[in-house]
């Protein structure tokens, strides 16, 4: 009976040693559980984020110059497309009144002035540009300079939006109306622009007192230049030479010719009403982009080159010949528009003799435009 009580005994000791393990009773000190309830997702280290940091870097620096190519692109067919609604203008101003209009209207009985301030060709197509209203407050008649009409005023089809140029304005300390620069010249020709006292200009499609019809273009209308780009506040010289009437046949020889120049400016193409060759033109006496190196001082300067201001002193002054050389910043060619209206890139390393010879409008060179 005895025996009996003690295994009894023992089964309920051993039955309640059972109950406590299922019902969770018996747990881990609780230590150990605030250690495990206290640890915290793993970061990063800092070798791991140098590596992405890294190639974070690779990738921009591979995706940036194809960014900065698709921009340029974009900016180039605005630039084109610029190009040919000025060959639009142009024609129908010429269907118009049945000839381009002059690159100046000179008074060569006018003997003592500086500046002609006559309108060239890009104030004189203003109507057909959707600058219509512009138009009507001007008077050709009267030189630009004293136009309040045009101060401040940007057109924005004559400026190439790769030239940050284009955006800085030709204040005037003498009153005259605040202008901004043109990215667009017209064809002079290829070095001789104007004589006064003969009043007979150049080989190209505009010098001043002319108005050229289409027919005047004898070697064809797809093979002729109505108009390039040019950069914006380029320096040249002017007024004072040359000592030979030569057409310069390289940059060097350029350069000497340059020399003779008296005065030195900063301000090419910047007065886009201004008919001069400087500002509103351009010639072909060198290749696209040509660095015409002239050293001024100490400094290198890439130049242009006017021998005489179109209509300054009238009759009494001297004839003008020009190295306004085309250049853009597009890289590696220029835009050109054909008097037929199309627009093609010329590279800068185009031949020489057939860049001149796009120049001329009757020069009955054998020649095939660039494509």
């Amino acid at each position: 009976m005895h025996q009996f009580r003690t295994r009894q005994s023992i089964r309920r000791s051993m039955a309640f040693q059972d109950n406590r393990a299922f019902s969770g009773k018996r747990a881990f000190p609780s230590s150990v559980a605030r250690r495990n309830n206290s640890v915290s997702p793993r970061g990063f280290t800092l070798v791991e984020l140098l590596v992405v940091i890294a190639i974070i870097g690779i990738l921009v620096g591979l995706l940036l110059p194809a960014v900065q190519s698709a921009r340029e692109a974009a900016r180039r067919m605005q630039c084109q497309n610029h190009l040919r609604q000025i060959g639009l203008a142009c024609h129908n101003y010429h269907s118009a009144y049945k000839r381009f209009p002059p690159s100046a209207l000179i008074d060569r009985s006018v003997t003592s002035t500086g500046n002609n301030g006559s309108w060239g060709v890009h104030g004189r197509i203003m109507p057909f540009l959707e600058q219509g209203s512009v138009y009507a407050g001007v008077d050709l008649s009267v030189a630009w300079d004293h136009q309040s009409e045009i101060d401040g005023l940007k057109i924005e089809v004559y400026a190439c939006p790769s030239d940050p140029g284009s955006d800085q304005q030709r204040v005037f300390d003498d009153g005259r109306p605040t202008l901004y620069p043109t990215n667009y010249g017209f064809n002079f020709g290829t070095w001789f622009v104007y004589d006064p006292l003969k009043n007979k200009g150049g080989d190209g499609m505009f010098y001043p007192n002319k108005l050229m019809r289409i027919r005047d273009c004898l070697d064809g209308t797809s093979n002729t230049f109505l108009a390039s780009e040019v950069k914006a506040w380029n320096k040249y010289m002017r007024n004072g030479g040359p000592p030979t009437t030569a057409m310069p046949t390289s940059p060097e020889a350029l350069a000497v010719i340059a020399g003779s120049g008296v005065q030195f400016k900063e301000t090419g193409h910047t007065e886009w009403p201004d008919g001069r060759v400087h500002h509103t033109g351009f010639t072909t006496t060198m290749s696209p982009n040509t660095n015409v190196k002239f050293d001024r001082g100490g400094v290198e300067y890439d130049i242009d080159y006017s021998s005489w201001q179109e209509g300054k002193n009238g009759i009494a002054g001297n004839p003008t010949y020009a190295a306004i050389t085309s250049r853009s910043q597009h890289v590696g060619l220029v835009q050109v528009l054909m008097l037929d209206g199309s627009v093609t890139g010329v590279t800068d390393s185009v031949d020489l003799e057939l860049w001149q010879a796009l120049g001329t409008r009757a020069g009955s060179e054998v020649a095939q435009r660039p494509e």
